[in-house]
């Protein structure tokens, strides 16, 4: 089983503990305030191969790299002008950008799954403390079997992969709950590779332009969380509920009534005020508790598809898609 320990109640034995895992060329579960991240060296390609088994992770999906500031980054990747003005306004905080890699980066090619460009976030609070001591930059998706609902608290990581890494750094539940924002420059043009926890107008109002939003999937993979089916429950996933079965579970969001509610198995609600935010702090908990229910089917009803809507409909399209 991973050791457990409590930031709030010891911040340096934290570090301390952390940077001795890491050193040792082994992931270690972390918090941000997004989600629970596994967290490995980005410069040590046996501790990223085991984050990849830790998972069970394709090999083919890139790693985003958790740097302590921005100083840290521009030592391992290109900035252009949009993306240094969106790291400025919005490091430490929940947006992945997607940049050149420096040929002379430390960063392992399996972290960045051979792409010549690597996803760069600076996290808030200790997750950059962790990264500063121990120096280098930490390869960090989120903690869980891959394709699986993401955990927002070491609670979660600990029932998913407990008895597969050695320690936990628990500081509580995750403040923004869903992934961050990720986007790319690319000709010019500002593309909007994942929605996350930064809402794309606040980066819109930044950059001076729209984000480009892809119409159809693509087949390359550039960014982590572009796989069809992912962040899916052991059940099987039904939007846009307007009524729910027996045999159902509903997460519900604000006052709307859903038809059959009172006899569901059992019935959540995102935020009963219909604060987007919420919303997106509760999703993962939420679904792991509608799947711990033993409900064959979770029923979401519609949440509107603007501001945090957007990066909790698309986690919630990801976890209805078919599955292999």
């Amino acid at each position: 089983m991973a050791r457990s320990i409590d930031i709030t109640k010891d911040r340096q034995q934290a570090i301390e503990a952390g940077c001795a895992v890491l050193g040792e060329g082994f992931p270690i579960a972390i918090p941000t305030e997004t989600v629970y991240g596994l967290a490995a060296d980005a410069t040590n390609p046996v501790a990223i191969a085991h984050i990849y088994e830790t998972k069970g992770r394709p090999r083919f999906n890139p790693l985003i790299c958790h740097m302590a500031d921005l100083a840290m980054a521009e030592k391992h990747a290109e900035f252009d002008p949009v993306s240094r003005a969106l790291a400025e306004a919005f490091w430490p905080g929940p947006l992945t950008l997607v940049l050149p890699l420096k040929p002379e980066s430390a960063i392992h090619s399996l972290a960045t799954a051979g792409l010549d460009t690597v996803g760069i976030r600076v996290p808030k609070g200790f997750a950059g403390e962790l990264i500063r001591a121990f120096g280098r930059p930490l390869a960090a998706p989120s903690a869980n079997t891959s394709g699986k609902i993401s955990a927002t608290s070491a609670a979660h990581v600990d029932a998913d992969l407990g008895e597969r890494i050695r320690l936990i750094l628990d500081a509580g539940a995750s403040t923004v709950g869903v992934e961050s924002t990720i986007v790319k420059v690319e000709d010019g043009k500002l593309r909007l590779l994942r929605p996350g926890g930064l809402p794309a107008s606040e980066i819109e109002r930044v950059a001076g332009q729209k984000l480009v939003r892809a119409r159809k999937a693509s087949a390359a993979i550039e960014a982590p969380g572009m796989l069809a089916s992912h962040y899916a429950p052991g059940a099987t996933v039904r939007l846009d509920a307007t009524h729910v079965d027996s045999d159902e579970a509903l997460i519900a969001f604000g006052k709307t009534a859903v038809a059959g509610a009172d006899d569901a198995r059992i019935v959540l609600n995102l935020s009963r005020d219909g604060d987007l935010a919420e919303a997106a702090a509760n999703l993962f908990d939420y679904m792991k508790k509608a799947d711990a229910s033993g409900a064959q089917t979770i029923a979401f009803a519609a949440i509107p598809d603007e501001g945090l809507g957007e990066a909790i409909n698309d986690r919630l399209r990801r976890a209805a898609a078919p599955r292999e």
